[in-house]
């Protein structure tokens, strides 16, 4: 499948010769203040910039949303706007359960996955994925099995200590607690409270948007639409991680209600996880809008994974492994960031077992670039059509039907 638009377009606004960007990010799942996007950015670009021998530079941004302005020197000048959408204040509320909150959900994810059918579907597709999403669970119940371990060494103790003893229950359980709080404290390093209210975010909608979720996506739509207004000959949404599926809605809801003519506009995934959410029965606005925006010849879609990234689901066209491809289906193109090839073997190898950092490694520098480079994507002179025109999509993509449930809303 070639790349084509309705509206491709490489050159300045206007005529100038300076191209223009406005480059929309929708995050993951993540709790972090939105600093940590640009920080990155800015390393990782530098990096990428010196590897590459073209010139990047990042500038602060004024507006009421966060960002930064990047102008580079590639095949010719660019500028850049670079706006993160934010719903970290929604993650974060997810997250404030505390421990035995986590475990009701931990109970209510297994339920829902399991009951649907999606979980074994899922295995089916890629087991990489899924044994990320079964790590917190295992983690969780291994946690409580050492809380329930030292509990019961403290109520043997204290009977030996001082038989009958009515305080050896309460003092049992105060320790059980004690350790299982202990391990929520030391989720930085183990991630497994991270994951398992990742999964449990969109499990316990059985796969439906949340409402506080909705209205933060028509918020992404009206800022989707002012920067096609404003003049930029690109505007450029990206979605990485659970970002993705965000996006797929906002695009789908944006087309649904008209685009103007101008800019070209490019949809940009990266590792995706939209079978996590689409395979889910009540998923249906989200498969509805797979189904429609695979469709649409106002973007140009570029999916990027690459096998080597544990936490995405690999190569799979979301669209189709969701069941819901029609003989209309343009998009998206799937290609892989190939990691083992474009990270040099020294690099490779201090990445491959770090799991979650190759999970954002779409974002990074490589070493041994190929066609995917997301600063040249991001902030140079030539649109998401163009620079993937004629680009054949992966040949080990995976277009099978997978997902039980294929009605869309």
């Amino acid at each position: 499948m070639g790349v084509s638009s309705a509206d491709d377009r490489v050159g300045g606004a206007g005529g100038s010769g300076v191209f223009r960007r406005h480059v929309l990010y929708i995050p993951g799942y993540d709790p972090f203040p939105p600093r940590r996007y640009r920080e990155l950015y800015r390393k990782e670009g530098a990096a990428q910039a010196a590897i590459s021998g073209y010139a990047l530079a990042i500038q602060p941004r004024s507006g009421e949303t966060y960002g930064w302005r990047v102008t580079s020197l590639m095949e010719a000048p660019a500028e850049a706007e670079i706006e993160i959408l934010m719903w970290s204040d929604l993650v974060k509320s997810s997250m404030e359960r505390g421990v035995l909150g986590t475990y009701w959900l931990l109970l209510r994810a297994i339920w829902v996955f399991g009951v649907s059918g999606a979980l074994l579907h899922l295995l089916r597709l890629r087991k990489g994925p899924m044994i990320a999403a079964l790590y917190p669970a295992v983690l969780l119940v291994a946690q409580a099995l050492v809380a329930l371990v030292a509990g019961w060494l403290v109520l043997w103790l204290v009977a030996w200590l001082v038989p009958g003893a009515w305080l050896r229950w309460p003092l049992a359980l105060a320790v059980g607690y004690a350790v299982l709080e202990g391990f929520r404290r030391m989720d930085r390093r183990l991630f497994v409270y991270y994951l398992m209210h990742d999964y449990a975010f969109t499990g316990v909608e059985h796969g439906a948007y949340p409402a506080a979720l909705l209205k933060r996506l028509a918020v992404f739509r009206g800022r989707v639409r002012a920067a096609l207004d404003s003049g930029v000959d690109e505007v450029l949404v990206v979605g990485h991680s659970s970002g993705v599926h965000l996006a797929v809605t906002v695009l789908a809801d944006l087309i649904r209600d008209g685009v103007p003519t101008g800019p070209a506009l490019g949809f940009l995934s990266l590792g995706q996880a939209v079978p996590m959410a689409s395979f889910l029965p009540a998923a249906r606005k989200l498969r509805g809008d797979l189904e429609y925006l695979s469709q649409r010849g106002e973007l140009t879609w570029i999916d990027v994974s690459a096998p080597g990234d544990g936490c995405s689901f690999a190569l799979c066209d979301p669209v189709a492994v969701s069941g819901v491809a029609t003989p209309g289906k343009r998009w998206p193109l799937v290609i892989s960031a190939a990691f083992s090839q474009t990270l040099s073997p020294e690099r490779w190898q201090e990445l491959r077992r770090r799991f979650f950092r190759l999970h954002f490694q779409y974002l990074c520098a490589f070493d041994r670039p190929g066609d995917y480079d997301y600063f040249r994507i991001t902030a140079g002179p030539v649109t998401l059509a163009d620079r993937f025109r004629g680009r054949k999509p992966s040949a080990s993509r995976i277009e099978a039907v997978f997902s039980p449930y294929r009605d869309v809303a």
